[in-house]
């Protein structure tokens, strides 16, 4: 890398290119020096690179606005091109709704404004466009309010700017700034308010009360304390004041004119469910960046300034965004943020509400739990501590943290123990022995350790537990494989099905054909032994042949898959063959989930035999003790997504390679006829058309042109037919669910009343069992090990309780996957919301349960 571009990447850091020095000052002047002596020659690379940093790495956005300052007091015309560039880039930016880069672009503006390259002026003009719009937009009469989310979007951005440049337009356009500022007091007088609802980390912030502030309504609040407090922001590095006597000497350029996308036209027949849709579509092109996750008490993060928190808050998510390629390079960026005070509590705060962001996080989970281990490795005297402080403070308010976080929550604690030798103080959970086994608490620890056996193994998982050896209640079965047939362990059966299973393990380790073991069974066993008998033998023995290992399992459902698909060709019988899957793999839920997947994958089994399985008597009851029938059904749903998602991207390449195709065979019918039309010499003589030989070769291409334009046309079909069949067969799947949902809600749901709530169900108390616990009531973290202030072994004792019946906590787990599933796949149900509607939803349907899938799907109860 040359050294110029060496020193802008890096400027700002404590690196070898600067000589390990902090100095802003010292930075840029060596930088500015580098990028001097190579903008003779380098003009158009320094341009393209400054650009590309200004965007990848915004924390850094004022240190390259003071480089542009002093830039244009050598070459203006360079910053002019740099100012365009950035014009034409933002406007692109409106226009394809790319709103990581607007908010950056708006902020990289501020800081040229800053740095006197650009006019202040033309910096409110671009905020009185975008307020312009938003306004516009949430207006009744004139805009389309179920896009409010775009609205709100333009009014952050704006607001967001101001920690960075709110001093500088204070000064010297006081007027016009004050003109913005009104201008967003007066849209916030018009918009609707923005509920969270569906979107909450905890049920009980949905349960009603005072409202709290939306997002834009509490940064418009920290904005005015900002504005009261004199624009003074100790988060934002302010570099160009140390050159303010040079930079004011340079010329402040003019940005050109930019228009915001009108917004879609409202439906023609204007209705509830338009109204969802569109406001659904606005909310997944303009997602609210992040929601905040207070975990810890106000005390660890008290001292900063509501801007503040809000400006690290960015530089968190900006480095989160930009190095999700780069974990090592991430966790360095994030502990090494411009700012003069400490931040890890506010750095875990704003990882984990990524990590359980709602409908989904911005990335794979595993990103974050990279970048969680590598920021302990990076700060092995306090992270650990406040990653540690977290779980404890999370663990608390398990009961109330929403289901999708807490499978969330589950995922990413036993894979970060999985990288730190599964080194956890057990014994403060111990107690969860004494509350009852639906205790969302006593679930919680059971399901790490079972995710903790998957990515282990059980007696490697039982001694981590050794400082709490009363958990091994906890951890799923050692044994294996339930094998009916095996003649051990009690698992006599008749003498005649055990031949049966070892005549056809014989046939398969023999390697029968899967149409001679087909043959087998029509002749010699079904007629004898019916079908359960059948079925039993044939999924059991080869399940057994196929437990050694993921790859078994594979080889034998390719090889005798069709052995399955002959036995159970129907819904009724593939229930029976998943019910078999499940009886062999009882003690093992992750070999239940991955069999029954790969047998979906094969088509051995469907999505709605899955639906009716996981709906059957003995998993229900497992609704609220286990995941493992959620797990299976999640990925049941998942793989019919993925189908849908992989056709249609497989349809957006079709159209694009039938465009080409046309256009190839309109050219080579061009070159045909132009070909065929030319007079051309034979022995004299004036004759139409080129020499035979070229002829023929253009006749050749055109045919095949032809041959290939009506093939891509024939596949955009297929696919097309392909798509059409998987949507009409996902809304059955949706439909099946639902009705499912509805029917074991309504058997165990409280008599249904119209101002039903999940609090309602909290309240209705079982027999009280108290938990005397060794173990202070309020989580203050503070010591290097995360360890509560007060002694484990002689602390003050709090009482713990879980007082809800299991009736009415089965119904709470219930409710909550209903709502997790509704809004993860909230896209594909939208279409078929009338149908849904007309047949599940409907008034006979339980308040509570409507109200889930409702506030899943964000659906306002407005729109009811």
């Amino acid at each position: 890398m040359s050294s110029w571009k060496s020193l802008l990447l890096r400027i700002g850091d404590k690196s070898s290119e600067y000589n390990s020095s902090s100095d802003f000052k010292d930075h840029i002047e060596t930088c500015f020096g580098a990028l001097r002596r190579e903008l003779a020659h380098s003009s158009s690379e320094i341009l393209s690179f400054f650009l590309q940093c200004a965007e990848q790495l915004p924390h850094k956005i004022p240190l390259y606005g003071t480089l542009i300052g002093l830039l244009n007091l050598e070459d203006e015309d360079f910053v002019k091109k740099i100012v365009e560039n950035t014009q034409n880039s933002f406007q692109d930016a409106l226009d394809s709704g790319n709103s990581d880069r607007i908010r950056i672009l708006m902020r990289f503006l501020t800081a040229l404004m800053c740095s006197k390259v650009l006019q202040p002026a033309s910096l409110v003009v671009v905020f009185e466009t975008l307020l312009s719009s938003a306004a516009i937009t949430v207006d009744e009469e004139k805009g389309n309010p179920s896009w409010q989310a775009r609205a709100d979007f333009y009014v952050i951005c704006i607001l967001s700017c101001l920690p960075w440049g709110g001093a500088e337009l204070a000064e010297q356009v006081p007027e016009e700034i004050e003109r913005v500022l009104v201008g967003v007091q007066a849209y916030l007088s018009i918009r609707r308010h923005t509920s969270d609802s569906g979107l909450s980390f905890f049920e009980d912030d949905e349960s009603g009360g005072d409202i709290e502030k939306d997002f834009l309504e509490d940064l418009w609040e920290r904005i005015q304390v900002l504005s009261n407090n004199g624009w003074k922001v100790e988060s934002v590095p302010r570099p160009h004041l140390s050159f303010e006597a040079q930079l004011v000497a340079g010329k402040s350029h003019e940005f050109g004119p930019i228009s915001c996308p009108e917004q879609p036209e409202l439906p023609s027949t204007i209705s509830a469910v338009a109204y969802g849709k569109q406001k659904h579509e606005a909310e997944l092109k303009y997602p609210q960046r992040t929601r905040r996750l207070n975990i810890f008490p106000a005390s660890k993060t008290e001292d900063l300034q509501p801007i503040d928190r809000f400006v690290v808050e960015e530089y968190l998510l900006d480095v989160l965004l930009f190095f999700n390629g780069c974990r090592k390079e991430c966790a360095s960026f994030m502990v090494g943020l411009p700012v003069p005070f400490r931040y890890e509590y506010l750095m875990a705060e704003t990882i984990f509400s990524q990590l359980l962001l709602l409908p989904h996080p911005p990335f794979k989970p595993i990103y974050y739990t990279l970048v969680i281990m590598d920021l302990c490795k990076a700060l092995p005297g306090a992270f650990p501590a406040v990653v540690a402080g977290a779980v404890r403070a999370l663990f608390d308010k398990i009961a109330d943290l929403d289901m999708e976080c807490r499978t969330r929550l589950i995922l990413w604690f036993s894979h970060h123990l999985s990288n730190f030798q599964f080194i956890w103080p057990w014994e403060e959970w111990a107690y969860v022995l004494d509350l009852p086994k639906w205790a969302p608490q006593r679930v919680f620890v059971q399901e790490i350790l079972e995710r903790e056996v998957r990515l282990s193994y059980w007696d490697k998982i039982k001694q981590s537990i050794e400082n709490a050896p009363a958990l091994e209640e906890l951890l799923p079965p050692k044994g294996g494989p339930n094998f009916k047939y095996s003649g051990v362990d009690g698992q006599e059966k008749s003498e005649q099905e055990q031949a049966l299973s070892a005549e056809l393990s014989n046939k398969v380790k023999g390697r029968q054909s899967a149409s001679d073991i087909i043959v087998w069974i029509e002749e010699n066993v079904y007629p004898t032994h019916g079908l359960e008998v059948t079925l039993s033998v044939v999924v059991q023995t080869l399940l057994d042949i196929g437990s050694k290992s993921f790859t078994h399992l594979i080889t034998v459902l390719e090889r005798y898959g069709q052995v399955m698909a002959k036995l159970c060709s129907d819904q009724d019988k593939q229930v029976m063959l998943i019910a078999e899957v499940g009886s062999y793999w009882k003690n093992n839920a992750q070999m239940t989930a991955i069999a029954i997947d790969r047998m979906m994958g094969y088509r051995l089994v469907s999505n709605l035999a899955i639906v009716r399985w996981v709906f059957s008597p003995e998993n229900i009851e497992q609704f609220h003790l286990s995941d493992r029938p959620w797990e299976v059904l999640r990925n049941a749903i998942s793989k019919t997504y993925n189908r849908i998602t992989d056709l249609r991207k497989e349809i957006s390449s079709l159209k694009k390679g039938v465009i080409s195709a046309e256009e190839a065979a309109s050219k080579a019918n061009a070159d045909l006829e132009a070909a065929e039309s030319k007079l051309t010499l034979v022995e004299g003589e004036p004759v139409l058309g080129e020499n035979p030989a070229k002829l023929k070769h253009l006749k050749s291409v055109a045919e095949k042109a032809k041959e290939e334009e009506e093939s891509m046309h024939d596949s955009l079909q297929t696919k097309e037919a392909l798509l059409a069949r998987a949507l009409d067969e996902n809304e059955v799947l949706f439909l099946s669910l639902y009705k499912n949902f509805s029917t074991v809600l309504m058997e165990r749901l409280p008599d249904a009343s119209s101002d039903a709530t999940l609090q309602s169900l909290k309240s209705v108390h079982g027999d009280s069992m108290a938990v005397d616990l060794e173990e202070p009531s309020t989580m203050e973290v503070d010591d290097e090990n995360g360890m509560p202030k007060k002694s484990q072994s002689n602390g003050g004792k709090a009482t713990n309780t879980y007082n809800v019946r299991e009736k009415e906590q089965w119904c709470l787990s219930t409710l909550g996957y209903v709502k997790a599933f509704s809004r993860q796949y909230a896209s594909e149900i939208w279409p078929h919301i009338e149908k849904l509607d007309a047949e599940v939803f409907t008034g006979d349907a339980h308040p509570l349960f409507r109200k889930a899938v409702y506030s899943g799907l964000r659906r306002l109860s407005n729109e009811l």
